[in-house]
């Protein structure tokens, strides 16, 4: 079964940018849909952006839109996300998945441990 282990969070002020990898382990991600997810302290779980798995159609959540893009290289096993212009708002433990479905994986899915972003001055 894949595995998969998000890296690239950290502390960055507003403004600036990152790029969260998830790598994957154990099988390839070119039949996984692969998504983005955010929590928040004391907010709800957010899916922030997917790509799909056979043409690559890709999903942003409205408050991402235009700031942060979703990527894969099925070389690498790997699917990233730029995160650019980035705002308070948008700290929060980030996780990867992977999982069939339309774009974003909704079913048969597996999760990555989660990595933390943190946006402040």
């Amino acid at each position: 079964q894949v595995q998969l282990v998000e890296s690239g969070g950290g502390l960055v002020q507003p403004g600036g940018s990152l790029r969260l990898s998830c790598a994957a382990s154990g099988s390839t991600l070119d039949y996984y849909n692969i998504g983005w997810f955010r929590q928040a302290p004391g907010k709800e779980r957010e899916g922030v952006s997917c790509i799909g798995s056979s043409d690559g159609n890709t999903y942003y959540a409205d408050s991402v839109k235009g700031r942060f893009t979703i990527s894969r290289d099925n070389a690498k096993n790997t699917v990233y996300l730029q995160m650019n212009s980035l705002k308070p708002e948008d700290t929060a433990v980030y996780h990867c998945a992977a999982g069939g479905g339309a774009v974003c994986p909704t079913y048969s899915e597996v999760w990555g441990q989660g990595i933390l972003v943190t946006v402040s001055s």
